[in-house]
């Protein structure tokens, strides 16, 4: 699955990085490496929707990324 969109840090429950995508979802990120990790950073990202995982932040899914690259 392909996705683009926004960064974020989201400050809720200690803390999660999300992925506001252009679709208007969001997204919790998982996977990919500490780059990722800017908030404000367009990217866009190749991945698995993780649909058996649970988290305390219940922000949206987990969106696990395998690979991505910035805008």
């Amino acid at each position: 699955m392909k996705l683009s969109g926004t960064v974020q840090y989201q400050d809720l429950e200690g803390g999660v990085w999300v992925l506001k995508a252009d679709d208007g979802r969001t997204y919790q990120l998982a996977g990919g490496d500490r780059k990722i990790k800017k908030d404000g950073q367009r990217i866009s990202a190749e991945g698995d929707i993780q649909r058996d995982t649970l988290t305390a932040a219940m922000v949206g899914p987990v969106f696990h990324v395998t690979s991505y690259k910035a805008d």
